[in-house]
């Protein structure tokens, strides 16, 4: 990787000085969700990070340890709610925004996986990350509870901090910038470190050579501007609209990324865009071929995109915290913040030929330009250094620690009373994905939006997208 403005090669700027200067900690616990690839994207790099230590990692899926499938639902209520019904997830995001956190079916749903939870973690245990919200939650629960005597770190994933992700009883919240940091900050987080992102080592700077090649390996115009679009693993938002956008301006020629929505991608080609991706693996190939990104959501792509030296536009963003987090990129000066048509095609060509996108760049790569001891894998292995432990399973403390704090029924009534609770929870979130997802047709939705969150700007629903998800 060349050396471009005091960057520091992700890949070693965490472990390898950690492994010389401090003494090796127990285990690594990373808690993560399915709830899109981002959430993932981060545990899996910030894992790799702290494996180059030599310590011992291991990541859960909180998804996997809901029990009776619920984790399942969930996901699956989560993904309909993006898709079929944008307005009902931007009124739950609002809502608990406005409330500080959780409401009480959220809360009820963290509490049936308290125990699970703690019953996963291995006895070697150090200290424990999380990197989504649902997971901090009940982590600091268990944390204040006196159930978990290691530190509990939350990695925060999004530009923007969501009440939920700052949680009571977590140890410390890690941002990749300063504007998320004052976000948690505000929220009442007491300790916050700015430590940078986490990216896969792949994403970097591509020369003019490789930019070559990996366009005639694409099978991409050798000369013409490229604007890559990206929604997602889920390929949700006003894809198809946004594409035709891209087009008919003339900055840029689109290529689509188009994730697990195969749908999409057979729509796309209908339209007669000529550059559509699936699932792929090769993200890193198609941000050195492209000369501006356009996102909708801000997560993990815009921070791949910003180690590539790719300059980043927000656009039509999916409701929450895709127009949170585009709110946050723009104030940091990292991604611009195309809000109406007409701003689309100037708004590229300031990106990828004008001063705009020199600045983007440049602070993009900033980002990752953190020393050797500041990194979030930094943070992690210096925090398990302070010798606590998971209580060894079948000790008296570790009986304690699974100990309900009232008194609950005993023996099969107990079982019959979590599987009857659970069943309840479950079924209730698949249904209402479902109902939904059906009601999302009958509704105005610009209209809903403004009704909804008279925080954002009007502006920012001139033109409300049309949303383009999987088939049910």
């Amino acid at each position: 990787m060349s050396n471009v403005r005091g960057m520091v090669d992700p890949s070693t700027a965490d472990a390898v000085p950690l492994s010389e200067q401090l003494d090796t900690p127990g285990r690594v616990v990373i808690v993560s969700a399915s709830m899109g690839a981002g959430h993932d994207g981060a545990a899996a790099e910030l894992a790799r990070r702290i494996s180059l230590s030599g310590t011992p990692v291991d990541r859960f899926d909180l998804l996997d340890l809901l029990p009776a499938h619920l984790g399942q639902a969930l996901g699956t209520a989560y993904h309909r709610l993006l898709v079929h019904a944008p307005w009902a997830y931007q009124r739950i995001y609002s809502s608990t925004e406005q409330a500080g956190g959780t409401g009480p079916a959220a809360g009820a749903v963290l509490r049936v996986a308290e125990r699970r939870v703690l019953r996963a973690l291995p006895p070697d245990t150090s200290v424990i990350v999380s990197t989504y919200p649902g997971a901090s939650r009940i982590l600091g629960a268990l944390r204040l509870g006196g159930r978990l005597g290691v530190p509990v770190l939350t990695y925060l994933t999004d530009f923007s901090v969501h009440p939920l992700w700052v949680a009571p009883g977590v140890d410390a919240h890690l941002a990749a910038h300063a504007v998320p940091a004052a976000q948690a900050r505000a929220l009442g987080a007491s300790d916050v470190r700015v430590c940078g992102p986490v990216t896969d080592p792949r994403f970097a700077p591509a020369g003019p050579q490789e930019r070559r090649a990996a366009r005639a390996r694409l099978g991409l115009p050798e000369d013409a501007p490229l604007a890559l679009l990206v929604a997602g693993s889920w390929g949700v938002g006003p894809v198809r609209q946004v594409a035709a956008e891209i087009r008919a301006g003339g900055a840029a020629v689109p290529v689509v990324v188009c994730g697990r929505n195969t749908s999409l991608a057979e729509r796309l080609r209908a339209d007669d865009i000529g550059h559509v991706f699936g699932w792929t693996d090769d993200m890193p190939a198609l941000m050195n071929a492209a000369d501006v990104l356009v996102q909708n959501a801000g997560g993990l792509t815009s921070l791949e995109a910003f180690a590539c030296g790719l300059p980043v536009a927000s656009y039509r963003c999916i409701p929450g915290h895709g127009l949170t987090n585009a709110a946050a990129l723009d104030e940091a000066g990292l991604a611009a913040w195309i809000r109406t048509p007409d701003a689309l095609a100037p708004g590229l060509a300031d990106l990828i030929r004008g001063p705009r996108g020199l600045l983007q760049r440049a602070a993009g790569l900033d980002l990752f330009a953190a020393g050797p001891d500041t990194g979030p894998a930094a943070a992690v292995l210096r925090a398990g250094q302070s010798g606590a432990s998971v209580p060894q399973p079948g000790s008296m403390t570790a009986r304690r620690a699974l100990l309900p704090r009232t008194p609950r029924p005993a023996g099969p009534r107990l079982a019959l009373y979590r599987l009857a609770a659970t069943v309840a929870v479950a079924c209730g979130l698949w249904a209402g994905g479902v109902g939904l997802g059906m009601a999302a047709t009958a509704h105005d939705y610009p209209g809903l939006m403004r009704a909804i969150d008279h925080r954002l700007d009007p502006d920012d629903f001139t033109s409300a997208p049309t949303f383009e998800g999987s088939q049910p």
